[in-house]
């Protein structure tokens, strides 16, 4: 499988800009009602009426068990029906899941709410309808735009869910998420006219699991994981170890994400030219010795800084790179099937990760869950040097 070589002069066209542009801000606005809740939902469902450790930690992922179900028949759905019916659909039911979760008093509530909210699985339609708007030559970058996106979404969130939730309850920004999958919806309007994919009859996804797909999707199902398990635990790190007040967990996040763009602009841009496998080796490298930090030097503000710094710098290099790659080596005609397993993958990280989170955070330690997710992050080095195949393009 070919891939975009960083020298060549080859530019997106005005189409093929308009498209990847709509469709990266409808998956920003769409992230941004998840990752708003991260920094505070583990802190407000403590207090709901029968909340457990693992409740919450369940709380908190619960939206990637339903995400990794869908993401896959959605996909093969959006192979034969095309892209937009599909988007529209789960734009419908995010909006749903989000009202039952604003509406509910109690932990299961949030839960059933969440869980809805991960039913409407889109994200690997939205990827395969990137693809299908760009040629191969502009994939990568492309891809690289739509990740760096969602980091940016990442990185609003990050500062401003804390402030709307100290203002005006958490509980706003289910109904925030809500209204801004209802915006999501009204921006297909944009889109520039996408030729059509030919329309698969077989819904074999025998294509889809391929060994080396399978392989990609294991480094972000581990990713995924390691994130949510992370933001359970890192708001009470920041609140009850550090002191600090919730509405000032915005400059710790925002501080630490600009910072570490230093690291992951480069890393991107740098990309092909040193091969992904190095590079992949060494965003994880940087999420280990994150964790490890935290879990023996989490006790000043200065170490989970740059802690947070390094964290950030391997996490949104691979969010933006691991479905780059994943994009270029998936076949035509399966990319939907493809990129809804990639995305099942991640999604029942993310779920993984609240249970692991609830489950080590059980004794108040948030130092245990980082210790864990250190582990993950050796055990995805050994996999990546055991799986690890030495060929020209780094594939």
């Amino acid at each position: 499988m070919s891939s975009e070589n960083p020298d060549t002069t080859v530019k997106m066209d005005a189409s093929e800009r308009r498209s990847v542009g709509v469709v990266a801000l409808i998956s920003m606005i769409r992230m941004f009602g998840l990752f708003s809740l991260l920094p505070v939902l583990s802190l407000y469902a403590t207090d709901l009426e029968h909340a457990t450790p693992i409740l919450v930690g369940l709380a908190v992922g619960a939206y990637g068990l339903t995400q990794a179900g869908f993401q896959v028949p959605l996909g093969a759905l959006s192979d034969r029906v095309g892209r937009m019916p599909v988007i529209l659909f789960g734009l419908g039911v995010f909006a749903a899941g989000s009202i039952l979760a604003g509406m509910s008093e109690s932990i299961y509530g949030i839960i059933a709410g969440r869980l809805l909210q991960g039913a409407g699985a889109i994200s690997a339609t939205l990827t395969a309808l990137i693809t299908d708007a760009t040629r191969k030559e502009v994939r990568t970058r492309s891809m690289a735009v739509f990740g760096i996106g969602i980091g940016i979404s990442f990185m609003i969130a990050m500062v401003a869910g804390p402030l709307l939730a100290a203002k005006f309850g958490v509980r706003s920004l289910f109904w925030i998420a809500a209204a801004l999958a209802v915006l999501a919806g009204l921006l297909l309007k944009l889109l520039p006219e996408i030729p059509a994919v030919t329309k698969r009859e077989s819904w074999s996804l025998l294509p889809a699991l391929r060994p080396d797909l399978l392989r990609v999707d294991s480094y972000v199902f581990l990713l995924h994981t390691i994130m949510t398990a992370t933001f359970v635990a890192l708001p009470f790190l920041l609140t009850r170890r550090l002191g600090m007040a919730l509405t000032d967990h915005w400059k710790i996040y925002v501080g630490a994400l600009l910072l570490s763009l230093l690291v992951t602009v480069p890393m991107i841009m740098k990309d092909h030219r040193q091969g992904q496998d190095r590079l992949i080796g060494l965003a994880v490298v940087m999420i280990l010795v994150a964790q490890l930090a935290l879990t023996f030097l989490g006790f000043s503000v200065l170490p989970v800084f740059f802690a947070l710094v390094l964290y950030f710098a391997g996490f949104n290099f691979l969010e933006a790179g691991l479905p780059a790659r994943l994009s270029l080596l998936a076949h035509d005609d399966v990319r939907g099937a493809s990129l809804g397993v990639f995305a099942s993958a991640q999604f029942l990280g993310a779920f993984v990760g609240g249970l692991v989170g609830g489950r080590f955070l059980g004794h108040g330690r948030p130092g245990d869950v980082f210790f864990v997710c250190a582990l993950l992050a050796g055990i995805w080095l050994a996999l990546q040097g055991f799986g690890k195949r030495r060929d020209p393009q780094g594939n």
